[in-house]
């Protein structure tokens, strides 16, 4: 019998009473043929799981395989760093509102600091800083160039899969008993991580969400190493992961909370007290590691700080809460774009439609039967037991993430679901293989066919939406997933001992037959579960990202604008998008401007030479070279000209900032040197301010036209 092994002993909880009883071993019992040599290492010696191979005792030690682990992760950490780093320059600025927030971060400290939009520190983007300070560190020692803005997301992949490999592994060593279906484990749990195709999209671009994902599953690490090892340090290095993941994208981190607590509650090697008061540590080290800054920006004076972008009253507090908080949920978002469920119609099934589904559902059916299927199996194991704690931990980032897109009202976009992807990808390596291992048992041959199953329909309809994309692949990826699963369901019938698939009094031959038709199985199941993401991922990376709004894959029908709201045509609307998933047009909106002004809401600006060149003439007299209504209009300014460029009324154009009176003094001091005219979509509700800015100008100085553009001369 495979037996669980006590996380801090190494002891056998089924045989030893502990403090609450005897323990059952974690899951039924495995045929004597099927199990494998115990390894003499466990998991809390010296050499963890966490070592880069577990390795045998003597003459094993120095034998050929022993390096075999070691070169398949390497292998497929740099696969993982190829596939992000292939013609990243190709994306440009990517998303120029945070390329031009790193420009500015690399040229003023105070910029960098708060996350300012420009190096003169009029306004911030609207979200906090951490993914700046990266990104801005990086522009300050490589130069600005779309490399040294895009290379730190990719590198977060690679580091992302990393983690996944290890947290899974580490939880499946002591189940298996054997370090290499550990390693297995964690082996396909870091290729699902690495082949999610909106990992692979947002691993090369600059959005909050590739540093978000790393911290979150970084912190997932730390708290399964918390329970297993019995250490408070790392679930208070959690809590610190976790509060910088809030200093990343704020509220969102939070959707992880409660899935870490409550494994930590139910299965952590400590009295229940201990666990609540290790818990409420947890939760100060994350506030404190969140709240140092929010504290600095709450206390410093209005009038020495940036204003708060996203926010009507220039307070981060209101942002959290407001725009980036419970507005998202409830869709009243003050100063927002597309209210009024313009952005979709929230539903249990939304993760699955034309919209969401080809960027993160391939295998999220499956992954939900798979973690199912393990707690149903491992439903008498011991308390402490690592494998239900894991199920817990990436079941519940699955299922509380995934419900919370699914039915919130706000502000939503397909690259969000790259926040599921760590989730996913543990219960499918940790899944698959552990009820691999017991595929004899009805329980788990059920549950792992329908898993296969459910992965190769999901696959052949998610692809039946690009008709011009791989058209055979459907098919095949169906009928191999498929057959798969009839294998895996014939290996568990009672008649196949007399066909040589398992039993104990087989022949050599008959062994052998036995692991063949094992292996093919296995393979055949994997290919089929990771074709169609591969294909999506190959063709995400092989596709320049631009824009504020974009989406992994090719082109599908039905999907609107790749996840652009109703009011610019998108969600099952006319296309606007370049059937990339980027949206590449201006918007067009009444009264923020006039003609002659490029970029908009979603898209950034593109300067003629000859405005460039007035830009940055006599450019040190003044504090801004420019003002332009929004802050895609602004970057694409800024970029061209590594000049500050005020970005009036923020990226909606719906901020306060500056309020006419505070531009009209700016004017009357000489700081601002042209107002460039332009004209984009406004929201229903939030300050008016750039609109009466515009206005202002366009009654008191004289339009001229410089490169194509409509510019105003405000100083000398």
């Amino acid at each position: 019998m495979t037996d669980t092994l006590n996380p801090r002993t190494g002891r056998t909880p089924g045989r030893t009473p502990g403090p609450e009883g005897p323990q059952a071993p974690h899951l039924p019992q495995v045929p004597p043929h099927q199990q494998l040599p115990k390894s003499p290492v466990s998991p809390e010696s010296p050499k963890s799981p966490d070592s880069p191979a577990p390795r045998a005792a003597g003459a094993a030690r120095r034998g050929p395989g022993a390096w075999r682990p070691r070169l398949e992760l390497t292998a497929l950490l740099v696969a993982t760093a190829v596939l992000n780093l292939w013609n990243l320059g190709a994306s440009g600025w990517a998303n120029a509102f945070y390329s031009a927030a790193a420009q500015a971060g690399s040229q003023d400290w105070t910029a960098w600091f708060f996350g300012s939009s420009d190096a003169a520190n009029a306004i911030t983007v609207d979200k906090p800083p951490a993914s700046l300070w990266v990104m801005g560190l990086s522009v300050r020692l490589f130069g600005l160039s779309p490399w040294s803005i895009l290379v730190p997301q990719a590198l977060m992949g690679v580091g992302t899969v990393w983690l996944v490999y290890l947290a899974v592994r580490r939880a499946a060593a002591p189940a298996t008993a054997d370090p290499r279906l550990a390693h297995r484990a964690g082996l396909l749990a870091a290729a699902v991580m690495a082949l999610s195709p909106v990992a692979v999209l947002m691993f090369r671009f600059n959005n909050p969400d590739a540093l978000l994902v790393l911290l979150m599953t970084a912190a997932a690490y730390a708290v399964l190493r918390s329970i297993q090892d019995a250490r408070l340090r790392w679930l208070l290095f959690a809590g610190v992961l976790l509060g910088f993941g809030f200093l990343t994208k704020q509220l969102q981190v939070l959707l992880v909370v409660p899935g870490f607590s409550l494994a930590y509650l139910l299965a952590a090697p400590a009295g229940l007290g201990r666990r609540i008061v290790h818990l409420l540590g947890a939760g100060v080290a994350m506030a404190a590691a969140a709240g140092w800054w929010l504290a600095a920006v709450e206390l410093i004076p209005a009038a020495d700080r940036p204003y708060i972008g996203g926010s009507q009253n220039n307070s981060i507090l209101e942002l959290t809460l407001g725009y980036n908080g419970l507005g998202r949920l409830s869709g009243d978002e003050t100063g927002s774009v597309g209210g009024s469920n313009g952005w979709g119609t929230p539903g249990l099934f939304r993760l699955l439609n034309s919209e969401f589904g080809g960027q993160i559902a391939w295998l999220l059916p499956s992954v939900l039967l798979l973690g199912a299927g393990l707690l149903w199996l491992g439903r008498r194991a011991p308390r402490t037991d690592a494998v239900r704690a894991s199920v817990i931990i990436w079941g519940s980032w699955v299922a509380v993430t995934g419900l919370t897109f699914s039915f919130m009202a706000g502000i939503i976009h397909p690259y969000y679901m790259v926040a599921l992807a760590p989730g996913i990808a543990g219960l499918a390596g940790l899944g698959s293989v552990l009820l691999w291992q017991r595929r004899d048992q009805p329980v788990a041959a059920a549950v792992l066919a329908a898993a296969i199953a459910a992965a190769g329909a999901m696959a052949s309809e998610l692809l039946g939406r690009t008709a011009t994309f791989v058209p055979w692949l459907r098919w095949v990826v169906l009928l191999g997933a498929l057959a798969a699963a009839c294998l895996v369901l014939a290996a568990a019938a009672p008649g196949c001992q007399r066909l040589g698939f398992q039993g104990t009094g087989v022949k050599a031959s008959g062994m052998k037959a036995s692991r063949a038709m094992a292996r093919t199985t296995a393979a055949l199941a994997v290919a089929a579960a990771l074709a169609g993401p591969l294909a999506y991922s190959l063709s995400t990376a092989a596709t320049a990202h631009s824009g504020s709004i974009v989406s992994a894959g090719p082109a599908v029908s039905g999907r609107g604008g790749a996840g652009i709201p109703a009011a610019f045509g998108g969600f099952g609307g006319p296309a606007a998008g370049n059937g990339n998933g980027t949206f590449t047009g201006t918007v067009r909106g009444p009264g923020v401007g006039g003609a002659g002004g490029m970029g908009g809401l979603l898209g950034a600006s593109t300067p003629s030479a000859a405005l460039v060149t007035a830009l940055q003439t006599n450019a040190g007299k003044f504090t801004w070279a420019a003002a332009v209504v929004g802050s895609n209009n602004a970057a694409g300014y800024q970029l061209a000209t590594q000049l500050p460029v005020m970005a009036v009324g923020g990226f909606n154009g719906t901020d306060p900032a500056p309020m006419l009176a505070q531009f009209q003094q700016y004017v009357a001091d000489g700081k601002i040197h042209y107002f460039i005219a332009g004209r984009m979509m406004q929201g229903e509700s939030g300050s008016n301010d750039a609109a009466r800015i515009a206005a202002w100008v366009q009654d008191n100085f004289t339009a001229q036209t410089v490169g194509g553009t409509s510019v105003y001369q405000l100083a000398r």
